[in-house]
C-alpha cells in the first residue's frame, strides 16, 4: 500500500505545475494555426522579466522583451523562427507573419501575461488597425496603462523572430510611428 502512495505522489511530482498552452498564427491572414506550449521553465523566465517592473513605462519595457520571448519559444514549435520583420524578406516562406499574424498572436500573448498576473500597471485592449494611407493598412495589439488611462499599440511586425516588441503612446502609432520613422 505505502509503494502505492509513494508511486502516486511521483507521478504528480512529474506532471508539469504550470505548463499553458495558446493557439498561434502564421502564414499570413492567420491562414495556418498550431497550439504551442510553454514550460514551467518558460513561464519561470517570463516571470523573472516582471519582478523589477516596478512602474507603468518599466511593465512596458517588460512587456515588449517578453513578446520576444514568446515568440522564440513558439518559434521552436512552429515554422515561425523563419519569420523576418516586415512583409517582404520573407515573402512566400513557410512560417512568414503578417500584421494580422502578429497582433493577434501579441494580443493572445498578452492575454495570457494579464492570466498569469503579471501585468499590475496595464489593462489589455483588442487589437487596433491604422490605415494613414487607404492602402497602408497595420494591425497591433493594444494595452492600456491603468492609471493615465493611456493606449499604446504593442507592434512586434517590424522586427524579425524573437526581437522585443516595439510600444508607442496609441496616438503616434496611429500616425504612422515605426522604428524607420
Amino acid at each position: 500500500m505505502m509503494r502505492a502512495v509513494v508511486l502516486s505522489l511521483g507521478l504528480l511530482a512529474s506532471i508539469p505545475a504550470w505548463a499553458v498552452d495558446i493557439s498561434v498564427c502564421y502564414n499570413y491572414g492567420c491562414a495556418s494555426q498550431a497550439r504551442v506550449d510553454f514550460s514551467p521553465q518558460q513561464i519561470r523566465k517570463l516571470r523573472q522579466l516582471f519582478k523589477s517592473a516596478t512602474t507603468p513605462a518599466a511593465e512596458r519595457n517588460a512587456i515588449a522583451k517578453a513578446i520576444g520571448l514568446f515568440e522564440q519559444f513558439a518559434g521552436k514549435q512552429t515554422p515561425t523562427w523563419r519569420d523576418r520583420g516586415g512583409n517582404v524578406n520573407d515573402d512566400g516562406v513557410d512560417g512568414r507573419m503578417d500584421c494580422i499574424d502578429h497582433s493577434t498572436n501579441t494580443t493572445a500573448y498578452l492575454t495570457l501575461l494579464e492570466r498569469l498576473g503579471l501585468l499590475r500597471f496595464h489593462t489589455v485592449l483588442g487589437r487596433v488597425e491604422r490605415s494613414p494611407l487607404i492602402v497602408n493598412e497595420h494591425w497591433a495589439a493594444r494595452i492600456m496603462d491603468r492609471t493615465t488611462q493611456q493606449e499604446y499599440a504593442v507592434d512586434s511586425w517590424f522586427y524579425d523572430n524573437g526581437h522585443p516588441a516595439a510600444i508607442y503612446p496609441l496616438q503616434d502609432w496611429l500616425k504612422g510611428a515605426s522604428p524607420d520613422v
